[in-house]
């Protein structure tokens, strides 16, 4: 039987006091902490008043926006917001819609009417189309879709009428805490190391090999089952535990910082990436050239 031993081993010492003086101290508080005793504030989410103090609810960052104040957690389920881009996985087929799990409270809805029909044909949807719900989406397939509205119970409602959403084929799917992704004009990113990359703005995370061409007449619905090669997979393999580590250190996850930690974890073999030491010399390399990029 194999029997793996680490040794202790020294530290490459990264200086990383620049991004401490560039970086503006957060106010971070915990449930009972009192924010401010000024009356003038308005209360906001993850805030209540206690004897004309307001005090936060949850442990987060504050955020001010001119006299309103609220508490942003730093870990909790996915608030959705109309126009981000989600991962999700379908859990039930009703009638004219589908139940999506997209890491929110309460499951989302992707109705029928929000759907494109294969070949792109606009039209009603009949009693046909009904039917048919599960030739299109069944149980357990995952999906990218964007926010098309919120619900007054918190509840999503989501649409893929562009083609870039639909059903997802094969690859790799990472769940995070949803406050680790930042929020950019794009989230679909085809990453020069030969492998996509979707970042749900819930947390899940889908990783693929970049597609050759893309099917318009299947209008988000063909899915390519040819092998994938193994070195795509090894991309996609390494990706991942790169995702994994950065997701582990609480940094920020965006194109530029996945690259960043993919280029350092080079010098290592896959499966050392998530050794504790090893996972440690990468984020603070990667740290370092997101200062080095930022200053």
């Amino acid at each position: 039987m194999a029997v793996e031993m680490r040794l202790p081993a020294v530290h490459k010492h990264i200086s990383l006091a620049a991004s401490q003086s560039n970086r503006e101290d957060k106010h971070l508080v915990v449930p009972g902490d009192v924010i401010t005793s000024d009356t003038g504030f308005m209360r906001g989410h993850g805030t209540y008043m206690d004897e004309d103090r307001l005090t936060a609810s949850v442990a987060g960052e504050v955020e001010r926006v001119n006299k309103l104040i609220c508490v942003r957690p730093l870990k909790t389920r996915y608030n959705g917001e109309v126009g981000d881009v989600v991962v999700g996985r379908i859990t039930e087929v009703q009638q004219k819609r589908w139940k999506v799990e997209t890491n929110s409270r309460l499951d989302s809805v992707l109705l029928l009417s929000s759907v494109n029909l294969p070949g792109g044909e606009l039209r009603r949807r009949s009693a046909q189309d009904e039917l048919a719900m599960r030739d299109y989406l069944q149980e357990g397939d995952l999906i990218s879709a964007e926010v098309q509205s919120i619900f007054s119970d918190g509840a999503v409602s989501l649409h893929t009428r562009s083609l870039k959403y639909g059903k997802l084929g094969q690859g790799v799917l990472v769940l995070v805490s949803p406050s680790l992704v930042k929020r950019q004009k794009t989230h679909f990113h085809n990453l020069p190391c030969g492998a996509s990359m979707i970042l749900g703005n819930n947390g899940y995370l889908w990783l693929y090999p970049t597609p050759g061409q893309q099917d318009e007449e299947a209008g988000g619905y063909y899915t390519s089952m040819e092998p994938v090669s193994l070195s795509d997979r090894e991309v996609i393999s390494r990706l991942r535990n790169c995702l994994l580590a950065l997701s582990a250190h609480k940094v920020l996850l965006y194109d530029t910082s996945v690259l960043y930690c993919y280029e350092a974890s080079l010098a290592h073999q896959i499966k050392d990436i998530l050794k504790p030491e090893i996972m440690e010399e990468i984020i603070l390399e990667t740290r370092q050239r997101l200062v080095e990029l930022e200053g």
